[in-house]
């Protein structure tokens, strides 16, 4: 991704929970469909993707579990915080998707929401589950990389 992209994403929300569980094969961009007050409500960082997942229905991305927290000054125009919400992406992507989730174990979650031009954003990925024993030694190798680099300051 070059620096000007990555300049233009105003990341609101991640899920570090996505790359702790998860082992990461392929990530995509995807557009979502909202209602103003829910903009409103993500503009001022009340979003939780902590739990949520992506699904596939009848050829189409749909983000579950996202919650939304509903907008202070929002009356009757206030959503159910929970509520599914479809992801915009083409035909070809999904299709990709599909065809790498029939493998076992293999699942799409949201990494990240941002806004992107005034345009809210959300990056998916397709991942696989990492079993205890992997957690184990990611936590491990970040904690030996941590104590070098702890042992690397005092020296100099």
């Amino acid at each position: 991704m070059t620096k000007e992209i990555q300049s233009e994403k105003k990341i609101i929300a991640n899920n570090p929970k996505a790359r702790h569980d998860y082992t990461i094969l392929d990530t995509m961009e995807c557009g979502i469909v909202l209602v103003g007050t829910e903009v409103k409500s993500i503009r001022n960082k009340n979003v939780n993707i902590k739990d949520s997942y992506v699904q596939i229905k009848e050829s189409e991305l749909y983000i579950i579990n996202m919650h939304i927290s509903p907008y202070e000054e929002g009356s009757f125009s206030n959503v159910s915080p929970t509520r599914t919400r479809k992801l915009l992406a083409n035909k070809r992507e999904i299709s990709k998707l599909w065809n790498m989730c029939k493998q076992k174990g293999v699942t799409l979650v949201p990494l990240s929401i941002y806004f992107s031009k005034n345009l809210v954003k959300v990056e998916i990925a397709i991942a696989k589950g990492k079993k205890l024993y992997d957690k184990r030694q990611n936590i491990a190798k970040k904690d030996a990389e941590r104590r070098i680099e702890q042992a690397t300051k005092k020296r100099a």
